[in-house]
């Protein structure tokens, strides 16, 4: 198997990336490629299993589409997307409102805004309260738009959140809060770190599986 992107640099090992269908190797600068494609032989399986399920994953992209009528995923429960007369959208906590004559694209841009005002309103409040039941502090809560991390911490205290997250189920949001929570105290991930997120969500072994499941659910639906 030597079908792949090739990209070299400074790095010291060899990474392995499934991107849109694509095989990409990132390597270090002076690494002879036949050391580059014997690892890649080594890994072909892998390989082949990971590039089937990003095939499908990208056909069932190409197949969603939102429209009016259609369910939406908020907080591990769903709504419906329904039209209302005028230029704002939001939720009400029953469904999700929009502009009529809006196509399928618009309408996802519509409810991708709702879905970061919602998460601007809800992720802050709870990473506040459970932020004072770990007896931390965080320096700032933010939300972002990040696709790829749900959320991070910084060396200075600043925790970061998708507003993707605000479609998981509140026992999943509570896990995400509480494991960057739990890096203000362990800028790693040992077990001492592990045994902090314990003691406030037990089950975060299973709530990491449903997240995992969120996760895949929006790499289909390109989210």
């Amino acid at each position: 198997m030597e079908d792949y992107n090739l990209t070299r640099s400074r790095r010291k090992t060899l990474a392995l990336i499934i991107r849109n269908g694509r095989l990409e190797i990132r390597a270090p600068l002076r690494m002879p490629i036949y050391e580059v494609n014997k690892f890649v032989t080594s890994k072909e399986k892998w390989i082949r299993d990971k590039l089937a399920r990003s095939t499908e994953q990208q056909l069932k992209r190409g197949k969603f589409r939102l429209g009016y009528g259609a369910a939406l995923t908020y907080r591990g429960k769903q709504y419906p997307i329904t039209a209302k007369e005028g230029s704002y959208s939001g939720f009400d906590g029953e469904r999700f409102f929009i502009p009529p004559g809006l196509d399928s694209e618009q309408i996802k841009s519509a409810c991708g805004q709702v879905y970061h005002m919602l998460a601007k309103r809800v992720i802050p409040e709870r990473t506040r309260d459970l932020a004072r039941q770990m007896g931390v502090r965080p320096a700032a809560i933010r939300i972002n738009s990040a696709k790829t991390r749900w959320g991070s911490c910084s060396a200075k205290r600043s925790v970061n959140f998708s507003w993707r997250l605000i479609l998981a189920d509140d026992g999943v949001i509570d896990y995400v809060i509480v494991h960057e929570l739990a890096h203000i105290t362990e800028m790693n991930h040992s077990q001492r770190f592990w045994r902090i997120v314990s003691e406030i969500i037990p089950d975060y072994k299973e709530r990491k599986t449903r997240l995992k499941g969120l996760q895949e659910k929006l790499n289909e639906e390109n989210w």
